[in-house]
């Protein structure tokens, strides 16, 4: 079987918003072997036999050092990165956005390989930074869960 035969699957990934005094968890990274850091959600990919909320769980952790509580499912987006010149790109991402509230921090922890720091901001702040979001998900998820978009986590099951 070749790679063009395999079925089309997209990546799956999760993101988490955290809220602390108005100002939201982020981590500033490099990504996709650029040459400056971008801003993103605490997110990354679900691995195997991982709930959805368990990857997000992880994710922040990793990523940030802080231990959160979810709160709610923000949504499901769906985006494909644009093809670059060089041939990379065009990965399709499924996207699963959860809410939080930290619950404690371990700056000792060491943050995963990429990650140059955790970050607050505030939503005007993030906003004017736009150029350096890893990706348009970055504000609308953001952008949802300040609209108060917000859906049970009952409405995700892991079967199994």
């Amino acid at each position: 079987m070749t790679l063009a035969s395999l079925p089309w699957q997209p990546d799956v990934t999760v993101a988490t918003v955290v809220v602390r005094d108005g100002r939201l968890l982020l981590v500033e990274e490099y990504a996709n072997g650029g040459a400056q850091p971008v801003l993103n959600q605490p997110a990354g990919h679900l691995e195997p036999d991982e709930s959805l909320e368990e990857a997000a769980l992880r994710e922040t952790r990793e990523e940030t050092g802080w231990d959160v509580r979810l709160t709610a499912f923000i949504g499901a987006y769906q985006w494909k990165a644009p093809v670059e010149a060089d041939g990379s790109g065009g990965r399709h991402y499924l996207r699963f956005a959860f809410a939080a509230e930290p619950v404690r921090h371990d700056p000792a922890r060491s943050l995963d390989e990429g990650i140059v720091r955790a970050l607050w901001m505030t939503p005007t702040e993030l906003q004017a930074a736009r150029a350096r979001h890893r990706s348009p998900l970055v504000w609308r998820v953001a952008a949802d869960h300040l609209a108060g978009k917000r859906h049970p986590l009952s409405l995700l099951q892991q079967l199994g």
